[in-house]
């Protein structure tokens, strides 16, 4: 769990979004760092011992810097208001699908994962994968221990083509599915679980509803 001085200074920090604030709350900062480090921690010894592809990663393979890239984006805000771990296959910039813990005040909070919009090559080989093995990912998607942490992959309008992509059928079995832009599933954490010592055993039980969702996109990626 969390300790409530580290979502007060997530919170502040979104509303004192500059350099100069933070630097001046860098030991607060580092403090929440830690916090969110020896979580991270927790979680990885947890889901090593269920998904040995995670076993031999550290907090600091998975976790992103809080500092944002402003290059190109019309706004400067210099931070992020979160802190996020993907915890793949490889570490965070690995092209494998993986878990991902959202640490967000305000009810912005979420653990889940999945792929998140791969490369042109890599989408086609899941959608490949899930057309010539339609009726397992189905099974997947559909059974009791997903669809209890997960009201299924992210079909927002932003996920999805319109249609479907060239080379299937309109009608083909899979279609809802081949429409999409990636294969995430999501769960919100509320800010009282986030302080709550049941924090670890809920999120760990949403990553390995996920997993077997993470070991069918992954194989399709070999």
């Amino acid at each position: 769990m969390f300790q409530p001085s580290s979502l007060q200074f997530l919170t502040k920090l979104k509303k004192n979004n500059n350099k100069p604030w933070f630097d001046s709350h860098r030991t607060d900062y580092l403090a929440t760092r830690s916090d969110f480090e020896n979580f991270i921690g927790q979680v990885l010894a947890g889901l090593g011992r269920f998904d040995p592809d995670i076993k031999e990663l550290k907090p600091g393979d998975c976790i992103f810097r809080i500092n944002r890239d402003i290059r190109f984006s019309k706004d400067k805000s210099p931070y992020k208001p979160n802190m996020g771990a993907s915890m793949n296959r490889g570490g965070k910039k690995s092209v494998f699908a993986g878990y991902y813990f959202h640490f967000e005040p305000g009810g912005k909070s979420f653990a889940g994962g999945g792929l998140w919009m791969p490369q042109p090559a890599d989408l086609k080989k899941v959608r490949q994968e899930i057309d010539y093995c339609f009726g397992e990912f189905r099974k997947i998607v559909n059974s009791a221990s997903f669809r209890k942490q997960y009201p299924g992959l992210d079909r927002s309008e932003s996920n999805m083509l319109v249609n479907v992509p060239k080379g299937y059928d309109r009608d083909n079995r899979a279609a809802e599915f081949l429409r999409l832009k990636s294969f995430v599933a999501l769960k919100p954490v509320s800010d009282r679980t986030l302080t709550s010592p049941s924090l670890l055993k809920e999120t760990l039980q949403a990553f390995q509803a996920l997993m077997p969702l993470i070991k069918f996109v992954n194989r399709s990626l070999e």
